[in-house]
């Protein structure tokens, strides 16, 4: 593509140098520039990519994008008011906007995003309507999986995402959609065809701030809809959550919106909910009609994931009967109440509940398969929001039997401090600490007893444990399962 029509698709304020260069490729970092591609110099938290301009001269740039323009060189320069936006508009134009031939359903909230995610691609494929994955725990292209770099990619990547989608045959993507990103404006040039709004609850404050921020940036998806003019897009929105309840109201004569839950007015309601070891059902009323769904997934957290798939894949096409019966063989989620295999008298899960509010919702379900005890090994991340360490404790101290406080990435934080904000939490003193995680869970698993619940929370689906100085291997799931091999079976006496 010639840099004149990639140009036309940016806000620019000055350019110097010829503007008939082929350009080959899109860059923001300089050691990914090939010959004859634009890179862009984007200024982020650690580093400012104007430093590395000169490196991608030398790596053959045929032009820069940047927001103060550079000293005179052999690529065209071209001076952006922000170059971060110019990035979408530019890698959208490039990769000639994928989301245009894709049915694009977006999933924001801070729980459940993964889960819903999973089950509308899993309703879609179910209806012939192959459908592609973005998310927490992986991308998925047609056949091919790829291991998740980040929940939502850079916008350059993002698009070139979602063209691979298209070339490979995909009529639909379902993606996630953090906070990060639309603050960021990585879903920029994204259209979408339904975005779902799960929850609130508090998170990443140490990135926005306040919690009136961190709505404001998940509320920016759903205000951007009716912006798009190729596609009439729909909001999801869970009625019961106090957020959305306050989202739907700002919508309201802007976009089309869909409620979803428990409440008398929702669209899509569920009601007569029942949940065991082997998964969930209940009622659902919707479009007039009414439909037994029959989930394999444990817990009320999940009948809300559900409903926001069902309505989400009935907004981009499918139709709510197809979307039911293929929630019955709905595929578990990595990492989300995840159960490990055992031959014993008592259950291991894995989850990835990393807020008070997840946590409380996990044990929670935890309660209602009526165990004799429930035993959480659970810890904070470290560089992350302080403010939730201590309620996390305090959801632990409250609902569970007995908590093992213990590391999750502690980052460049030292964990025994974490752990000491933590504790605040955690009055009753129905704990112990273990630092090393391995070691907490070798421990909660020689604690178990008959009809026990292990609920190892927090990491889920990571296959890594971060350090200050180092990323190592480690596998809840993994560890779990070697502890459970040392572990005495008991029998039935």
């Amino acid at each position: 593509m010639q840099l004149k029509a990639l140009l036309s698709a940016a806000a620019t304020t000055f350019v110097d140098g010829p503007v008939d260069r082929e350009i080959t490729s899109i860059a923001y970092d300089s050691r990914r520039v090939e010959p004859g591609a634009l890179f862009v110099a984007l200024k982020g938290e650690k580093s400012d990519g104007s430093e590395f301009i000169a490196q991608a001269v030398e790596r053959g740039a045929a032009a820069i994008v940047s927001e103060h323009g550079q000293v005179k060189t052999a690529a065209t320069s071209v001076v952006v008011p922000n170059a971060r936006l110019a990035l979408a508009d530019l890698a959208a134009a490039f990769f000639q906007h994928p989301s245009r031939f894709l049915k694009i359903a977006g999933v924001t909230g801070t729980n459940g995003k993964t889960t819903t995610a999973f089950l509308i691609k899993h309703i879609c494929d179910h209806m012939q309507l192959r459908c592609g994955l973005l998310g927490t725990v992986r991308y998925e292209i047609g056949e091919r999986i790829l291991p998740a770099a980040r929940t939502t990619p850079e916008s350059l990547d993002l698009q070139d995402l979602l063209w691979q989608m298209r070339s490979a045959g995909c009529k639909a993507a379902a993606m996630e959609v953090s906070s990060h990103a639309i603050s960021q404006s990585r879903i920029r040039g994204v259209e979408f065809d339904a975005a779902v709004f799960t929850n609130l609850t508090q998170d990443h404050l140490d990135y926005h701030g306040t919690m009136d921020a961190y709505f404001e940036a998940k509320a920016a998806l759903f205000t951007g809809l009716g912006a798009q003019s190729k596609k009439k897009a729909r909001a999801i929105i869970n009625s019961d959550d106090r957020f959305g309840a306050q989202l739907i109201i700002r919508l309201r004569g802007d976009v089309p919106v869909t409620t979803f839950g428990v409440g008398v007015h929702a669209d899509f309601r569920a009601s007569n909910v029942r949940t065991d070891f082997h998964g969930s059902s209940y009622q659902l009323d919707a479009g007039g009609r009414s439909f037994l769904v029959r989930l394999p997934l444990i817990g009320m957290f999940n009948v809300y994931n559900s409903l926001s798939a069902i309505a989400a894949a009935n907004a981009i096409g499918a139709d709510i009967r197809s979307a039911v019966l293929a929630l019955a063989n709905a595929p578990a989620v990595p990492g989300r109440l995840q159960p490990v295999p055992a031959q014993r008298q008592f259950r291991v899960f894995v989850d990835y509940a990393h807020t008070d509010d997840a946590l409380l919702n996990v044990i929670k379900t935890c309660r209602e398969l009526q165990p004799g005890r429930v035993i959480v090994v659970f810890g904070c991340g470290g560089n992350r929001d302080k403010t939730k360490r201590a309620r996390m404790g305090a959801v632990v101290d409250e609902y569970a039997d007995f908590g093992i406080v213990t590391s999750d990435n502690p980052r460049k934080e030292d964990p025994a401090a974490i752990v000491e904000d933590i504790k605040p939490g955690m009055k009753r003193g129905r704990y112990e600490v273990v630092l090393d995680r391995r070691e907490a869970i070798f421990r909660a698993i020689a604690l178990a007893q008959p009809r026990d619940i292990i609920l190892i929370a927090g990491k889920g689906h990571e296959n890594t444990q971060e350090f200050a100085d180092q990323i190592v291997p480690f596998d809840d799931v993994a560890v779990a399962t070697q502890a459970l091999e040392g572990k005495r079976v008991e029998l039935d006496r």
